[in-house]
């Protein structure tokens, strides 16, 4: 089980990932109980952050909200392992470049601009994202294994459709 409040209190600048089944939503602690994230535009609060439709959205909107709100029902870990990669800011550059982001509109991008890359950009001054990363990497073994496929029936095409042509030749 996920820690939670009442087991591992989160520090400030703390990244949070939040466990959504097939991915994961990330914010940043800002304290008293408050994370600050990248979620699509919605009129109901936390709810963008746990939607299928963030994933279409090319706009997002920077919200303070409460941890407990963001989380919902989902698991959630608190997860700074870039910090072996990357210098760490400090907490309150961290914490106070990410209220100051409070209420802005960002350009969203699943790949080279969503929650984890915002978190990531305030924790290390680093936009990454794994969860991205491996989302190209499975688009380009899936196309690998398209072009692969294709060349396999089209060699195999060849091969059996030479050899039938030449069998009515040869009758």
């Amino acid at each position: 089980m996920a820690p939670t409040l009442y087991d591992e209190k989160p520090e400030l600048g703390d990244m949070i990932e939040i466990l959504r089944g097939s991915y994961q939503h990330w914010a940043i602690y800002v304290g008293d109980g408050f994370v600050v994230h990248l979620a699509p535009p919605s009129d109901v609060p936390s709810a963008g952050s746990s939607s299928v439709m963030s994933v279409l959205s090319e706009k997002a909107i920077v919200k303070r909200e409460k941890l407990w709100d963001v989380v919902g029902t989902d698991q959630w870990v608190i997860n700074n392992s870039l910090d072996n990669k990357y210098k760490p800011r400090p907490a309150d550059v961290i914490v106070q470049e990410a209220c100051a982001l409070v209420g802005q509109e960002l350009s969203y991008c699943i790949f080279r601009g969503n929650c984890e890359h915002f978190v990531t950009e305030l924790r290390y001054d680093k936009a990454e994202s794994r969860q991205a990363q491996k989302a190209g990497e499975m688009v380009m073994i899936a196309g690998v294994a398209a072009a692969v496929g294709f060349g396999v029936v089209a060699l195999a095409g060849a091969l059996f459709g030479r050899s039938k042509k030449e069998n009515k030749n040869t009758q």
